[in-house]
């Protein structure tokens, strides 16, 4: 395969997306940093822009049968980019403790560079079921996080409930859920490492 046709290959509608959503993980940091609620909300809906191009690429995909090996490693890569970003935020705004988004980031580091490894020795490994239903858990958390945020501006819902709304936030419950979404991260990244070891074992396959 020529290098020309190798990069139409990988220039896929799905890994263009992937790469967008990539590019937008600092553009909704910096929007929600913001003391402008407007621009608050403008961030959040970035976020949801972002989170719906991994639902389109997905489908498209395997609607078309678009699949690449880049596209494989980029698109969780990206889900993890967006999460972790978003903990970091929450972390800097006082609502989240550092030790366990540090967890959840060393998890994500280890089988991330072990699929980097299985990549070289061209044994690929599928992200498993256990893995997307640890996407889903944080993705919710981080929506839950993000509709919160927003109901502490009295612009989107009154004086008393963004006072309640920023005394729940401040309180420290959102450590007891954010301790369930990192144990089960952990968790996940435990049972990558069992089914997967035999393949880090194993020499490298011929590439055709």
């Amino acid at each position: 395969m020529g290098l020309k046709e190798q990069n139409e290959t990988y220039l896929t509608i799905p890994n263009q997306l992937t790469a967008l959503r990539i590019l937008l993980v600092p553009v909704f940091v910096v929007l929600l940093l913001q003391v402008d609620p407007y621009l608050k909300l403008l961030g959040v809906i970035v976020f949801v822009v972002a989170s719906l191009t991994d639902i389109y690429d997905g489908y498209h995909a395997r609607k078309y049968g678009v699949t690449t090996r880049l596209g494989a490693f980029l698109d969780p890569l990206a889900d993890k980019l967006l999460i972790t970003a978003a903990f970091f935020l929450y972390v800097g705004m006082g609502f989240l403790s550092l030790w366990m988004v540090i967890l959840v980031v060393v998890r994500d580091v280890v089988v991330t560079g072990l699929r980097v490894y299985a990549e070289y020795k061209n044994r690929p490994v599928v992200t498993s079921m256990e893995a997307k239903y640890k996407t889903l858990v944080q993705n919710i958390f981080v929506y839950v996080i993000m509709a919160l945020i927003l109901m502490k501006e009295a612009s989107f819902s009154g004086a008393d409930v963004a006072v309640m709304t920023r005394r729940f936030l401040f309180s420290g419950y959102l450590n007891y859920i954010m301790l369930a979404v990192t144990v089960f991260t952990v968790y996940t990244g435990i049972s990558y490492l069992v089914s997967n070891w035999r393949i880090y074992l194993q020499k490298p396959l011929e590439r055709r």
